[in-house]
């Protein structure tokens, strides 16, 4: 089986989860490549198609699985080769992309969702699955967090918060963080953008005491995700599918966007002291990367047998 991703590098580098699912899927014997789009905005999507097409006649796929809903929309500009589309988060959320991803769920073969409450944001209700991306269990595993510290020379009785993103970006809220770091005394936040490694940001995970997350917007975020499996405290705002993936795990809590309320989370999970059971929950709802990739590999083999091919 032969799969082409189409999918963006507008930010120099293709998204550290989609390649992760690759690479999981290649374990099960799929052969891929990638078409890279290196422009942004609509326009600069639909501008692609030319080489897309040529793209396709040389590497003749069985399969195009896009990755966000402008991508999805430029690999149907040809009906050939059926199209899977995954929509992340802010292809749902902002309604000028919603527009344009909404074509793409009807023109789509399938449509994968990373959480229920983008699906029913879509309105979409046909050829679609519920499919978030998987967790790197191998590599985002608990670890002593005082030889995490020394390993990142960072000050061993200091409280250290991880905030889900870069303090650059505004869609992560990093002006909510701020305010309520500074109602605590002794905490330190600690940012996750601007260049850090898979494996960096796993050792981070085990050495911080708080894993926080502000965001307006997401999906699934995969940084929740990997702060379980490295059994982290969480506090995070009502965002994505957070509230569904954190239930019943202790040393994780929900906030409101209220500076003082996220504060008062954090003084909880601080209190907590411990590590949690995050992992646990992890392999319960088989968010591992492996188990992803088996039903990322039965949406593409039901549409080939769809096709009768």
């Amino acid at each position: 089986m032969k799969i082409l991703i189409v999918c963006s590098e507008n930010s120099g580098q293709v998204s550290p989860f989609v390649l992760e699912q690759v690479s999981s899927l290649q374990w099960l014997g799929i052969e891929f490549e990638y078409f890279l789009i290196d422009r942004k905005g609509i326009l600069g999507y639909l501008r692609k198609r030319k080489t897309l097409l040529k793209k396709i006649k040389i590497f003749q796929p069985d399969i195009i699985h896009a990755h966000y809903g402008l991508s999805g929309l430029l690999a149907n500009l040809q009906r050939g080769i059926p199209v899977v589309t995954t929509y992340l988060g802010s292809d749902i959320n902002y309604q000028k992309v919603l527009v344009f991803s909404r074509i793409a769920m009807i023109l789509s073969a399938h449509n994968i969702f990373v959480s229920e409450r983008n699906r029913l944001k879509s309105g979409f209700n046909n050829k679609q699955s519920l499919i978030p991306f998987g967790v790197m269990t191998d590599l985002f595993i608990p670890n002593n967090k005082r030889l995490a510290r020394e390993e990142l020379d960072m000050d061993q009785d200091k409280k250290f918060v991880l905030f889900a993103g870069a303090f650059e970006n505004p869609v992560k809220n990093p002006e909510l963080a701020h305010k309520a770091i500074g109602l605590l005394e002794n905490v330190e936040l600690l940012k996750t953008g601007g260049g850090f490694s898979r494996e960096q940001i796993a050792l981070l995970m085990n050495a911080v005491d708080v894993a926080l997350m502000t965001s307006f917007t997401e999906g699934s975020p995969q940084f929740i995700k990997e702060a379980m499996a490295c059994n982290c405290a969480i506090v995070s705002v009502p965002v994505g599918d957070v509230p569904e993936m954190i239930q019943g795990t202790e040393g994780c809590f929900i906030a409101t966007y209220d500076p003082a309320d996220v504060a008062e989370k954090l003084r909880m999970a601080l209190e907590y002291g411990k590590r949690t059971e995050g992992r646990k929950r992890i392999l319960e709802l088989k968010l591992d990367s492996d188990s992803i990739a088996r039903r990322i590999l039965a949406v593409y083999q039901a549409i080939l047998k769809e096709k009768g091919r």
